[in-house]
């Protein structure tokens, strides 16, 4: 240590010895981790903003947003060194985009710096001069854009359109009929204009309403209906009345001798129907089906069946047959394959899988479960082809095909990972983008510090990878050390993809409730990716992302007579709470981590709810799982436990056999009575 280094040296001990393990204020929560990556040596003071500027920094995020551009200019001032005056920059030019000069905006534009801010601002001005119509230079700077929305993309299309004609006009129909949602205003010149010369049709206009009232998007249907001739229009009474009281509107419905607009409505409200309760609706169905033509009918029995398949309803395959050749959606075709798996259909499954788009079946959980389908129909040889193929991805399915080929749970793993040099360290770290996030991260900023880190990787190789997400691991960025050991592609570091920080502080908790250390490590990594201050969208805190309504009623279970709210951001509390729940649903699911990893994340009724009628695989209850997030969840939970295990020296345990069956509802159920008498 040289002697221009240890007064600084000095001064962050001190600070550590200040804070201390509490980290309570925000001065120490926002800088207790730079203080220790510094002290491990891994970054040099020159390297990054301290906390005098962290105060500066969010003082100018504060006179940004609020207005304030005299302010901001006296902060900018003292950032002309920082790794983070591309933010600065970005603040005072966006504050005044609409009279800034086009050198001005242009020359920031050119800047060397891979930062998100600058994309930022490219698409905001290209969106100001799409309104303004300054195609020339729009067509200039659109090429270098990185993220693009629907927005830009119609500006796009228009700016085409001004020099190069009416070609441009069947994209724009393509977009018309990609979405049954609203598209930004900057499409509506091209859809209009496209309408006029036939090029979007009037069966096209149907075709969006359709897609419009097939998402419950009904002032989108409404508006769109304008655009047909007025006695082709929906009525908006009628519209009203099926989608608020689908069920009376079918009842008084008269529909011998009904116009097509009438049988959409009534098509809709059956949907609606259908969504709610599809026997409902399939009553229904049957009093009115012989008023609709045959192509109608089987665009009915498709949604049904799909409706059917999400409440894993008996009839779902049935009423899939009766759809006939229609042509179904992704989603149907999904769930189509869902329904065969439950009734163990393989035959069905094979066929709904080979209807499926080319790029739905590259899809890993539809090759594995048509490899599952064509060895269980006797095909061994081209099943075993496909597990091959499969084998080699580190997911739920690339692990499934690997047994089913005989391979040893997690024998696919490295053991050990790439250890990267104290110079390639520095080089990494010298890096501004590297820099930025840091400091972005160390603030609490992690919106701005994830998008920072996303560019920073995106054209890394895997040495380079693993190098940035050792360093995002020694400055407790654990999410994005993983995010970045998740994208190497040849050379792997399942210590950084896996990591397990809090082995210490989890030890007692994990033993007290008898857990399986690799299940609960496999849980933590899908819910907070260690996260200590994570916080979802509905409201769940804390490594093991409990909501505060069961945090509170698990406190009185445990007798906390002391608890409070803000208790469940503090690590001990969150641990402690969050390691009984999961010992609580795991006793109550024949303690089998796949129903209870479903219930922690969706609720025990749920979990309960989607047991089938009779045993299923436990890989067959994961898919069928109606929850996106929920089916996403427990499958990546489940696969993370494999691998955690093999980190953690476990005796291997096949992730077949940890999935294991789920006994039907029947059995539980009379299990239930028999343990009650």
């Amino acid at each position: 240590m040289n002697s221009s280094t240890f007064p600084v040296t000095l001064l962050l001990y001190k600070f550590l010895q200040n804070c201390g393990k509490q980290v309570k204020t925000r001065y120490c929560r926002l800088n207790a981790r730079l203080a220790r990556v510094l002290l491990c040596g891994l970054l040099s003071l020159p390297a990054l903003v301290f906390a005098d500027q962290d105060a500066d920094f969010l003082a100018a995020r504060d006179a940004f947003r609020t207005g304030n551009a005299e302010r901001l200019e006296q902060i900018a001032a003292r950032f002309k060194q920082s790794p983070l005056e591309p933010y600065l920059a970005y603040y005072q030019l966006r504050m005044r985009l609409e009279t800034a000069d086009t050198a001005s905006i242009q020359a920031f534009l050119a800047r060397s710096d891979e930062t998100p801010v600058i994309d930022n601002l490219r698409a905001e001005w290209l969106k100001l001069l799409g309104k303004n119509k300054q195609w020339e230079t729009f067509l200039a700077e659109h090429p270098r854009l990185l993220n693009e929305d629907t927005e830009l993309t119609c500006y796009a299309l228009q700016a085409r359109r001004y020099f190069k004609g009416e070609d441009v006009l069947q994209e724009a129909r393509k977009l018309w009929l990609s979405s049954g949602k609203e598209l930004p205003e900057s499409c509506t010149p091209l859809f209009d204009v496209a309408i006029i010369s036939g090029i979007i049709s009037e069966a096209d206009v149907w075709q969006r309403v359709r897609l419009a009232l097939e998402a419950g998007n009904v002032s989108l249907a409404r508006l769109l209906s304008a655009k047909l001739p007025a006695e082709r229009a929906l009525g908006a009474a009628d519209l009203k009345s099926a989608s608020e009281d689908p069920e009376r509107y079918l009842s008084r419905a008269r529909l011998d001798d009904a116009s097509y607009t009438q049988r959409m409505v009534a098509l809709f409200a059956l949907q609606r129907l259908a969504k709610q309760l599809p026997q409902l609706a399939h009553a229904q169905w049957v009093k009115i089906a012989a008023y609709f033509p045959e192509s109608e009918q089987r665009y009915f029995y498709g949604w049904l069946g799909y409706e059917a398949a999400r409440k894993q309803d008996a009839r779902a395959l049935e009423w899939f047959r009766a759809a006939g050749g229609a042509p179904l959606t992704e989603p149907q075709l999904a769930w189509r394959t869902r329904a065969a798996l439950r009734a163990e259909d393989w035959s069905a499954v094979w066929n709904s899988v080979q209807k499926m788009t080319p790029q739905q079946q590259r899809e890993g959980v539809w090759r594995y479960w048509k490899a599952r389908a064509l060895k269980n129909i006797g095909q061994m040889e081209e099943a075993e082809k496909l597990f091959r193929e499969l084998s080699g991805e580190y997911n739920f399915y690339g692990q499934l095909a690997a047994e089913e080929l005989g391979a040893a749970p997690g024998s696919s793993m490295l053991s050990a990972g790439y250890q990267p040099s104290k110079e390639e360290l520095s080089a990494m770290l010298a890096k501004p983008a590297i820099q930025r996030t840091l400091a972005l991260y160390r603030m609490d900023l992690r919106t701005d510090a994830a998008r920072e880190w996303a560019l920073a990787v995106r054209n890394l190789d895997d040495k380079q990878l693993l190098v940035a997400a050792e360093i995002a691991r020694r400055a407790e960025m654990y999410d994005r050390a993983i995010s970045a050991a998740d994208r190497t592609v040849q050379m792997h570091d399942f210590n950084l993809r896996y990591l397990s920080p809090y082995r210490g502080e989890l030890k007692g908790h994990i033993r007290q409730n008898e857990l399986d250390e690799a299940w609960v490590y496999g849980l933590m990594r899908q819910e907070s990716r260690f996260v200590t201050m994570a916080k979802s969208n509905v409201g769940a805190a804390g490594l093991m992302q409990i909501m505060p309504a069961t945090a509170r009623w698990i406190a009185h279970k445990l007798g906390m007579k002391d608890y409070r709210k803000s208790l469940i951001h503090q690590m001990e509390t969150n641990l402690k709470l969050g390691t009984y729940y999961m010992k609580m649903v795991l006793s109550s699911f024949d303690n089998n981590p796949v129903l209870a990893s479903a219930a922690y994340n969706a609720g025990p009724s749920r979990a309960r709810r989607w047991r089938g009628d009779t045993p299923l695989e436990g890989a067959i209850y994961a898919e069928t799982i109606p929850f996106d997030e929920t089916r996403d969840y427990v499958k990546k939970v489940m696969s993370n436990t494999v691998y955690y295990a093999k980190l953690f020296g476990q005796p291997p345990r096949a992730l077949k056999q940890r999935l294991g069956v789920i006994a039907a509802r029947d059995a539980v159920n009379q299990q239930a009575v028999a343990d009650e008498q």
